[in-house]
């Protein structure tokens, strides 16, 4: 209990503050809403709370401290505040000013600017999720969830710039189908969606490409700091020791530190983590204007429940638990590749959230129980003898 007070403490606080707000401001109805929206946020975006995890129990302490603190700022302001805003103004050919005057002033217009928008925001955030996917599921791997699909697939991974040709494919055939005759907005979004997709694309190559860069580049310098006190004689650092030396580290399953990464490495990976949460965040924009077209409504609920995915974050990386169960990342992963399938055809037809959120549930459930057989099977057996058994054939 005291770590789950310790862990969603803030959230706690922040949904009595905002609750109490809803209803001093807008009544029983606004508090209603508000509530509403939280909930879908949540049940949209769980599955960005494992993605999140993998990432970040990649971090030092101080990085952490980072995302809890400016990232939330950027996730609930920037994200489901700021962002709808200057969609509009983009869009519109507005200025800042203007587009805060008719989102408070004229809701009705604003709403229809936003889902007008909708074929650009689908196509960018489809492709970078998709790229998240298609890298994953390409990756040569020890440990496979679905190893009928996930071990052919990380042999055509090992071709070079595979996964960019496939998203590229992918983009090229949404901008010759969906995107001729689109339901938000209307008319032929062909070359808007390419354009938006690519733009997509390139974020992903540049942030995941330099943060990736850093991360190696620390991980040779660790290399060489050890080789350096191998040679002069000097004892090994203690696993507690060294924790300590590098600003906190990520304790893997087997027991070995793994240094938490810092500086550049670190900010990119930040940068990184930062593009997947507005990715994950374009759904549950659009789809909270079929509840309210009140701005601050919005703001409000989608922020509440960005809280909870923040503090479900840092609640999966303190208790280990993507070590403990190894196959909630590969059903995360999943729901992401369906998650920007879904995006990809919502450039033409409208899906309701209900089923996005439901399937990305669906996915982590069935990853989640395929990690409680797997360790029954393994207590069973002894651990390590049945690994290779459990790694391929312990899927759904």
């Amino acid at each position: 209990m005291p770590v789950l007070l310790k862990t969603f403490g803030w959230s706690f606080a922040v949904t009595v503050i905002g609750l109490a707000l809803a209803g001093v401001l807008w009544g029983w109805k606004g508090l209603a809403i508000v509530g509403i929206l939280s909930i879908l946020e949540i049940s949209l975006s769980f599955d960005n709370a494992v993605i999140n995890a993998g990432i970040l129990r990649k971090m030092n302490a101080f990085w952490q401290k980072i995302f809890l603190t400016v990232g939330i700022l950027i996730a609930v302001f920037g994200m489901r505040l700021v962002f709808p805003v200057v969609i509009v103004a983009i869009t519109a050919k507005l200025g800042p000013i203007e587009a805060v005057n008719l989102a408070i002033n004229d809701k009705d217009k604003y709403e229809h600017l936003v889902t007008g928008a909708h074929p650009a925001i689908a196509a960018f955030g489809g492709m970078f999720l998709l790229m998240i996917f298609l890298d994953f599921i390409f990756e040569e791997r020890d440990i496979r969830w679905l190893g009928w699909l996930e071990k052919p697939l990380s042999k055509l991974g090992k071709l070079d710039t595979f996964s960019v040709v496939i998203a590229l494919a992918v983009l090229l055939i949404t901008a010759t189908t969906f995107a001729t005759d689109v339901a938000h907005g209307g008319g032929d979004k062909s070359a808007t969606v390419l354009l938006s997709g690519v733009a997509g694309l390139m974020t992903y190559l540049i942030v995941n490409g330099v943060s990736g860069f850093f991360e190696d580049k620390l991980e040779e310098d660790d290399d060489d700091d050890e080789g350096a006190d191998g040679e002069d004689g000097v004892d090994e650092k203690k696993p507690a020791e060294s924790a300590q030396l590098n600003g906190g580290a990520a304790r893997g399953s087997s027991g070995a530190t793994v240094v938490g990464l810092a500086g550049k490495a670190a900010f990119f990976m930040f940068l990184y983590l930062e593009v997947i949460d507005a990715s994950f965040s374009f759904d549950g924009v659009i789809g909270a204007f079929a509840i309210t077209n009140d701005i601050f409504e919005m703001a409000l609920g989608l922020g509440i429940g960005a809280m909870y995915i923040r503090s479900l974050t840092v609640y999966l990386v303190r208790q280990g638990t993507l070590d403990d169960y190894v196959y909630l990342e590969h059903g995360a992963h999943y729901a992401i590749g369906a998650l920007a399938g879904i995006l990809l055809v919502t450039i033409k037809y409208e899906i309701n959230e209900v089923i996005t959120g439901v399937v990305g549930v669906a996915l982590i459930g069935a990853s989640y129980w395929s990690s409680v057989i797997r360790n029954r099977r393994e207590a069973q057996g002894g651990g390590a003898g049945s690994e290779e058994k459990t790694e391929v054939t312990s899927g759904v």
